[in-house]
């Protein structure tokens, strides 16, 4: 129910501009409405197999380590950990592919060397109860002052590429292990500690591809778009989708693999888990596969070539300025499709007991996405550089980090690197660039940029909600002391 309601609306949507603005093709629309049902079915078994599988193991393996005293062998875990897990991300492959001019194993390593050293800190800053706010300033100053010795064809991309790296299997584990590590402590500030890991992580491998951008100056970076397949049947579109499935069981299993392989020599070691746990978390392990595969290719064939078309359509007509508030709109009503969203969410609400609800969560992500989808549809429009937005917005994340409550700056940094999920590669970037063709910009500076701004945007409004639910807070005391 909850991956149907999360699929439905941007469904609707889509629908409907085909029908009032922007006719698609019968077999296209079939194509989507199929990726559509793949998408429901997929969520449903990955949000369950996460709950049954990733956060079990990753709560274990933080408990494990925070009860370990040597730094280095902790550093060491923290960067094995991150690294395995960040090579098991589908979304790494894409990023990959984007970027031709690095050889794909040399960016996937650095990467993943980036995510494990910031994973490694982050598990350090939790044992040591070091500030996250001053953490971060440190670290996005020195992301923005190296941003400047970029190539500038290549800034956007590597903005984006860093965004998304914590997607699908990433985030579940990292941040169930935040919990666990943070469990062991049981001070006051324990909960808000938690959070954060997925924060810090995501700034390894923006910074890595920044230094590649340095020595690689890959300005020929490109994004390879998927083509509408010619359908006439229902045979047609059942026999695309089976031609198209078997390499993501591949894709997926070789993502899942080292996930296992963590499991059982963590199992064989601690023996922390019981017969019927092991079962659970083995059972759990093949719902995430059955729902990723599932998802994966219903987002890639069903959802990637409707985006496109949708975004060239529109930037054609005359009303092309419409293309800002369709785009918020759709930006407002995709990220509750993304998994690893709903994961966060409530993991937020089990960790504050329901005072920051799944509900309040989605409300505000929605609001920050839909934002950063318009601000994109505008760069794209007009060729605002990627800069103006960026660098601004970074400055008020950072000035916002120092007067919210602590749990609020770990959530709001956290939930900006699990926006960019799969979705949002797979249909707004796409959205992105189809319409970036149609009105002749520049893709490198234009088009690209929409997953870095749908990354930025969540760290502002996560914030402002935090002030607000601060400012509740104190009002229910005072009313409290007055009687």
């Amino acid at each position: 129910m909850e991956s149907l309601s999360a699929v439905l609306p941007i469904t609707g949507i889509v629908l409907l501009l085909s029908i009032l603005l922007v006719p698609v093709d019968l077999g296209t629309m079939v194509m989507f409405l199929t990726g559509a049902i793949m998408l429901v079915v997929g969520m449903g078994f990955f949000q369950l197999g996460a709950e049954m599988s990733m956060t079990p193991l990753g709560e274990g393996i933080g408990v494990q380590i925070s009860k370990t005293r040597q730094i280095v062998l902790i550093f060491l875990l923290g960067l094995s950990m991150g690294m395995i897990i960040t090579i098991s991300e589908p979304d790494l492959q894409v990023l990959a592919g984007q970027v031709p001019s690095i050889p794909n194993y040399t960016l996937i390593l650095t990467v993943a060397v980036g995510v494990g050293i910031f994973l490694a800190l982050a598990i350090l800053r939790i044992l040591f109860q070091i500030n996250l706010s001053t953490i971060l300033i440190v670290l996005y100053i020195a992301l923005i002052g190296m941003s400047f010795f970029v190539p500038k064809d290549f800034l956007a991309v590597a903005f984006d590429s860093g965004g998304v790296t914590t997607g699908p299997m990433t985030v579940p584990f990292i941040m169930a292990m935040g919990v666990g590590l943070a469990s062991v402590r049981g001070d006051k500030n324990a909960s808000s500690d938690s959070f954060g890991l997925v924060a810090l992580s995501s700034v390894g491998p923006v910074m890595a591809v920044l230094i590649l951008g340095c020595f690689y100056n890959p300005t020929e970076a490109a994004y390879e778009m998927s083509s509408v397949a010619h359908v006439v049947t229902t045979r047609d579109v059942v026999l695309e989708f089976l031609i198209s499935i078997p390499p993501y069981i591949k894709e997926v299993l070789i993502s899942l693999l080292p996930v296992a392989a963590v499991f059982g020599i963590f199992q064989l070691i601690s023996h922390r888990y019981k017969k019927r746990q092991v079962k659970r978390i083995l059972i759990g392990l093949a719902y995430t596969y059955i729902g990723l595969v599932l998802f994966l290719c219903g987002v890639n064939v069903g959802f990637a070539s409707v985006g496109s078309s949708l975004g060239k359509d529109i930037a054609s007509a005359d009303w092309k300025w419409l293309l800002i508030p369709i785009g918020m709109l759709i930006g407002y009503y995709i990220v509750k499709a993304e998994p690893a969203i709903q994961v966060l969410n409530h993991q937020v609400e089990g960790v504050t007991n329901g005072a920051v609800s799944a509900q309040s969560m989605n409300r505000c992500m929605s609001i920050g996405v839909a934002v950063s989808v318009g601000l994109s549809m505008l760069r794209v429009l007009t060729g605002l550089p990627i800069y103006w937005i960026i660098i601004p917005g970074y400055v008020m994340a950072l000035l916002l980090s120092r007067f919210v409550p602590k749990m609020f700056v770990g959530i709001a940094f956290d939930s900006g690197g699990v926006a960019s999920g799969p979705m949002t590669t797979t249909f707004l970037l796409p959205l992105s660039i189809g319409a970036c063709e149609a009105v002749g910009g520049s893709m490198m500076t234009d088009a690209f940029g929409v997953v870095a701004l749908v990354a930025l945007t969540p760290l502002i409004a996560i914030q402002i909600m935090g002030m607000v639910y601060q400012y509740k807070l104190k009002k229910a005391d005072e009313a409290t002391v007055r009687e």
